[in-house]
């Protein structure tokens, strides 16, 4: 059973390359162009990890990472923010906004499934904290 990827990113690009770049990797991966629309994709799908812009329409990436944290069956699931803002104190901020991790834009092609794997649970262990 392949472990289940959200990707929340509004820019298609970034979405294209990272969705490629997973598949590739044998996850599957289900994809949200705005923050809302992520949330209410984690709550039908509850992923193995969900990879979170902090740059969103409708609903930034820290609103978008508290969501979940506030749903028991939802609350366990890795968040990791792959981002731009990379000035002082973004990181911080982004893991005080109960992401597990933090990665810069833009994503390195040869490393990137490698960073992220690290977070991603087991398919049999998905759906328990």
């Amino acid at each position: 059973m392949k472990a289940t990827i959200l990707l929340i990113e509004d820019n298609e690009q970034n979405r294209y390359l990272a969705t490629f770049l997973l598949e590739k990797a044998g996850y599957a991966v289900m994809a949200a162009a705005a923050g809302r629309l992520g949330v209410e994709a984690a709550g039908r799908t509850l992923p193995a990890l969900t990879l979170l812009d902090i740059h969103l329409p409708t609903m930034d990436g820290y609103a978008v990472a508290m969501e979940p944290r506030k749903n028991p069956a939802l609350d366990h699931i890795p968040i990791v923010a792959v981002t731009s803002y990379a000035m002082a104190g973004d990181q911080e901020k982004t893991l005080a906004a109960d992401c597990n991790g933090y990665l810069e834009k833009p994503i390195n092609p040869e490393t990137f499934v490698a960073e992220i794997s690290r977070f991603v649970k087991s398919p049999e262990l998905k759906g328990t904290p």
